[in-house]
């Protein structure tokens, strides 16, 4: 099966927020702790266009989302803009199918052109699922924050990771 993907829409927020807080529920993966809720997680919508640095994609088959990926501000500073953070996450029910690869291939060809230096990632450990992925897409280790997180009455390690984005071919 191939996904439908496409920029997301304001209609997606149900399904995207229903993604989400089940990370949020049952994984260190997002260091979210409460639910978000439709309405908190409009402004965080509006970050997005379908054109710019910072995109929000999802992954549709039929009428269900199968995942979203995006590009977001590495940081506040206007030095920082040419650096984006990626994201991608998957219905817990499409890993390791595909989805997350497909988001990422269309993601990456959505910013080629984009004014952009640098992508970085931060990938809770242990996750050797996502390490292989972010390392298929060029992504090299940068170094892990140890201890940086604390959930479920435990500190968590992110490992920190890079690509550079001045060569948007995939490896």
């Amino acid at each position: 099966m191939t996904p439908l993907i496409r920029p997301a829409e304001l209609g997606d927020l149900p399904a995207l927020v229903d993604l989400y807080n089940l990370y949020i529920a049952t994984t260190a993966i997002t260091f979210d702790i409460e639910p978000v809720t439709i309405a908190t997680r409009t402004e965080w919508f509006h970050h997005y266009a379908p054109t710019g640095r910072h995109r929000l994609l999802v992954a549709y088959a039929d009428d269900t989302l199968l995942g979203y990926a995006s590009t977001s501000p590495f940081a506040v500073k206007a030095a920082y803009e040419t650096s984006v953070e990626v994201s991608v996450y998957t219905a817990h029910d499409q890993m390791r199918r595909g989805v997350g690869t497909a988001l990422y291939d269309a993601l990456f060809a959505a910013v080629a052109g984009e004014d952009l230096h640098r992508a970085y990632a931060g990938i809770t450990l242990p996750n050797e699922a996502s390490i292989a992925l972010h390392q298929r897409f060029g992504f090299t280790d940068v170094g892990v924050y140890r201890e940086v997180g604390r959930k479920f009455g435990r500190y968590h390690d992110v490992l920190r990771m890079q690509r550079d984005l001045t060569i948007l071919d995939r490896p």
